[in-house]
């Protein structure tokens, strides 16, 4: 498989480092003790999401209230599930708690969080968050907005506090139609579930970026040398999302299409548990990364390309490692950037 080489880039600081809560097997009330000690572990960005498990404000809320100082984001909310409204008003409560700044994380979701759970048509993906984005920005600036957009209509909507700071609005973004937007349009994107070889490819889709913008990459990580163990946590997974047509489309526009051929064949004749085994070592190894702390901390860094300004963990950590809180943090600082 050959490699595209992003267009040059002038030097810029390091990507922000960020953990998505609440971890798995960890409910969000017991998270404060981490949440206090992120900074010190060189973390300076929350992460929350919403799809079929905990909505993406209560966490960052509450991260607000223990830890204000860190920059809170939403990684992604779906634009078909709340009002354009409702997401403006979240925003703009959730910046009057955080003195370190919030990102707003929008995305087209997968019908399976919308329609399956939610029962809410997954009608025009591109246009509705194409249609959001353009409320959100001028929403948050402080401005009436009211007209038809190609997906709603708005009456007449103006915040009554519009934050102080502003908040940036980003996009979950695969492919170039998606990235161009949340470039053009928006403060950025975010994108996910690549291998460190796959981004330049997204790097050149987006081409030179404006100073401000934000590329987020999402990377999974489950920390533990317990190859058998990392492949149960994350196959089940890693079988169902590839196999989401958005995903799908991304990796075949990635030239992953071959390496995914039969998961996707056994997927689409309803063979979930084949479309598993279908997948082969290598995607599961490059797209949920396994191994020691240190080890994954080495196949993290290979995230760190120029243009990547933030990195968002997705952190799955072994059931031993929930014993004590000292090795949930030590397990966390060997992972995470302040590592020596």
């Amino acid at each position: 498989m050959t490699t595209a080489h992003p267009t040059a880039r002038p030097t810029a600081p390091p990507p922000a480092w960020g953990i998505t809560l609440p971890l798995p097997g960890l409910t969000i009330d017991r998270h404060r003790f981490l949440v206090e000690r992120l900074p010190d572990l060189g973390y300076g960005d929350v992460w929350s999401a919403e799809g079929g498990g905990t909505d993406a404000f209560t966490p960052l809320a509450a991260t607000a209230a223990w830890a204000p100082h860190l920059r809170i984001a939403t990684g992604i909310v779906p634009v078909h599930t709340r009002g354009p409204a409702v997401l403006a008003q979240t925003a703009a409560t959730l910046a009057q708690l955080s003195t370190g700044g919030v990102l707003l994380g929008i995305g087209a979701s997968v019908p399976a969080h919308v329609t399956d759970i939610n029962g809410i048509p997954f009608d025009e993906p591109f246009k509705r968050t194409r249609d959001v984005l353009r409320f959100l920005t001028a929403a948050l600036r402080g401005e009436h907005v009211a007209g038809d957009f190609d997906t709603f209509s708005i009456t007449g909507y103006r915040l009554p506090h519009p934050p102080a700071d502003p908040v940036k609005v980003i996009l979950g973004a695969l492919r170039p139609g998606m990235l161009r937007l949340g470039f053009t349009e928006g403060d950025g994107a975010i994108t996910n579930l690549l291998r460190a070889q796959d981004l330049p490819k997204v790097l050149d889709a987006v081409g030179p970026q404006p100073p401000g913008k934000e590329l987020v990459v999402k990377v999974f990580v489950c920390p533990t040398e317990d190859t058998a163990y990392a492949h149960r946590a994350s196959r089940p997974f890693l079988a169902w999302i590839l196999n989401r047509e958005p995903y799908r489309k991304f990796h075949q526009w990635l030239g992953n299409g071959e390496l995914l051929a039969e998961t996707h064949k056994r997927w689409a004749d309803g063979d979930h548990e084949g479309a598993q085994r279908a997948l082969p070592d290598e995607v599961v190894d490059a797209l949920f990364l396994h191994g020691s702390p240190e080890e994954c901390r080495e196949q993290i860094l290979r995230y760190q390309q120029p243009g990547v300004t933030a990195i968002q963990l997705y952190v799955s950590l072994p059931p031993e490692v929930f014993t004590s809180r000292t090795r949930l943090l030590d397990t966390l600082a060997r992972l995470g950037p302040a590592a020596r």
